[in-house]
């Protein structure tokens, strides 16, 4: 960037850094934050910081939390029974944006993926484990990605509980509603055929 303050620059260049954003969207993001109000610029790096000095993995189920628990670790009405396994912390979010599913999670906080050196050690299955050997859960529900290393993860993860007493299950994938079969992938079809239902 020619001839523009130092502070210009490192601004870019950290934006730059997060996931998406290219060269160009930091530079228009920069000068958005010179063109703002003072106050405004300096309540996103309030809110940056708060995050960064508050939020923390809850200790049970590893989502995001402000205290030791997590809003729904700590929610009574919760079935307790159950435990669905995501991810990350914004699968966790779109679940519960459909208002389906009122148990617990898990957030493995990553995937089994051994082309990126990522193994089971640096995710929370052994926390999981240990969630299941304690008792009072009947069922496991697999909400890992469909993808290679998202279903090799609830492979593993159905093998280190298999010696529990506990139902293991996946979501159910396969055609959308409203989509037409000639459009689908194998992939999808696949999936659809494997885990279709009696009418």
């Amino acid at each position: 960037m020619p001839e523009v303050a130092g502070s210009v620059n490192d601004l870019v260049s950290q934006l730059g850094r997060l996931p998406g954003i290219g060269r160009k969207s930091a530079e228009r993001l920069a000068f958005h934050l010179l063109r703002v109000p003072k106050g405004d610029a300096l309540a996103l790096a309030d809110a940056i910081r708060r995050v960064r000095e508050n939020v923390h993995y809850c200790a049970d189920c590893f989502n995001l939390a402000e205290q030791q628990l997590c809003d729904l670790c700590r929610d009574p009405r919760r079935d307790r029974s159950r435990i669905c396994i995501v991810e990350q912390p914004r699968d966790l979010m779109s679940l519960e944006q459909s208002g389906a599913y009122r148990g617990l999670y898990h957030v493995l906080l990553g995937r089994i993926a051994p082309l990126d050196g990522i193994g089971p050690d640096q995710l929370t299955i052994e926390a999981l484990v240990e969630r299941v050997a304690a008792g009072g859960i009947e069922e496991v529900i697999m909400a890992t990605n469909p993808t290679v290393e998202g279903d090799g993860t609830a492979l593993y993860i159905s093998n280190q509980l298999a010696e529990f007493p506990v139902r293991i299950t996946r979501l159910a994938r396969g055609i959308t509603a409203g989509s037409v079969l000639e459009y689908a992938n194998k992939e999808v079809l696949a999936d659809a055929l494997t885990g279709r239902q009696q009418l």
